[in-house]
């Protein structure tokens, strides 16, 4: 029963579990094993009327802004010692799922349409003096009668219009997870849980995505430092991995961001990309200079290496490609760069 216990936003920087960058650490034993990391914001619950400044307010708006996707902890379990969370606090109501994520959406929403209705004012202003920004204010009067309908910029049909609506940075807009989160009984059996069914159909309506989680649990495995002991755990509840793995690579695939690597006996490293990323660009990752003097891409795919055993064997069957510049760098891609 802590109502706006985070005041400030709480970072954690985690790494991406990769059982390819463990594997090549096995094979090379090097100086130093670097994974690719994504960074969670922990910020705290709003509540009706943040948009108007209410709780904590537009302050955790503002926070939420500078991320690129939400992931929202929806309370799904009965516990009368453990108040449900409400603009007045000495009310204990019932625990309803679809009206926090409603709340919530709400101020999302409200915010946006401020953002919204600004440019469609500023877009109208700039076809006096240019007819282009004609139909750029019409995007946003449209875009703005559908927020007014309660609905998020996510479920907007936008068409080839989305470049434009991607320049107002809404916050109803980014790609979201619900995270459903149990109590150890619901989260057991967690598919007949009648608080998940909820989020998991509101989430397939929205194709958002939904992760079962159970936070005591979560605290449990965090706090078992033996990696043995953690797997014992894990087979033990029946679940290959925990909650936060599982949210990790949510996330990152959320981000649609994929991960090459680097290998030999200095480092073994993954490095995040967005899918799309080339060559050159990929290099730009590790280094400018590298990006800058780009001469080519000796590339194999890590599945392509373990089936030969090594680069090595790889290189003699003929399977260690030579990329250039237009070359699109696949998940699960060990490079070595060549450079000026």
């Amino acid at each position: 029963n802590y109502p706006f216990c985070t005041i400030e936003p709480n970072v954690g920087v985690v790494a991406v579990p990769d059982p390819r960058l463990d594997k090549l650490a096995e094979m090379y034993e090097p100086d130093k094993k670097t994974p690719a990391v994504i960074e969670f914001v922990d910020i705290a619950g709003l509540v009706k009327g943040a948009s108007q400044g209410a709780g904590l307010g537009n302050k955790f708006l503002e926070n939420i802004r500078r991320t690129d996707a939400i992931v929202h902890v929806v309370r799904c379990f009965d516990d009368e010692n453990i108040m449900h969370v409400v603009a007045d606090a000495s009310q204990n109501v019932p625990v309803d799922p679809l009206g926090d994520i409603e709340t919530i959406d709400l101020e999302l929403i409200m915010a946006d349409l401020e953002m919204v209705n600004r440019r469609v004012e500023k877009a109208t202003k700039a076809t006096k003096g240019d007819k282009k920004f004609l139909h750029e204010a019409e995007v946003f009067k449209a875009l703005a009668e559908h927020l007014n309908a309660g609905k998020s910029a996510r479920t907007f049909d936008c068409g080839d219009d989305r470049a434009i609506v991607e320049t107002a940075d809404l916050l109803s807009l980014k790609p979201i997870i619900y995270a459903a989160n149990m109590d150890e009984e619901g989260f057991a059996h967690y598919e007949d849980n009648k608080y998940f069914g909820l989020v998991r159909d509101l989430a397939a309506k929205e194709g958002a995505q939904v992760l079962p989680i159970c936070a005591k649990l979560e605290q449990d495995i965090a706090e078992l430092d033996d990696p043995e002991e953690r797997a014992m755990f894990l087979e033990d509840l029946g679940i290959e991995k925990s909650g936060l793995d599982r949210l990790i690579q949510c996330s990152y695939d959320l981000l649609g961001l994929i991960s090459f690597l680097t290998y030999g006996k200095d480092e073994c490293r993954a490095w995040t990309i967005r899918k799309g990323t080339k060559a050159p660009q990929a290099a730009g990752k590790i280094h400018s200079d590298i990006e800058r003097g780009f001469i080519r891409a000796e590339t194999i795919n890590f599945d392509e290496m373990m089936a030969c055993g090594s680069v090595a064997a790889a290189k003699e069957k003929g399977l260690l490609r030579s990329e250039g510049k237009d070359y699109v760098v696949k998940d699960g891609d060990m490079i070595y760069f060549r450079f000026n």
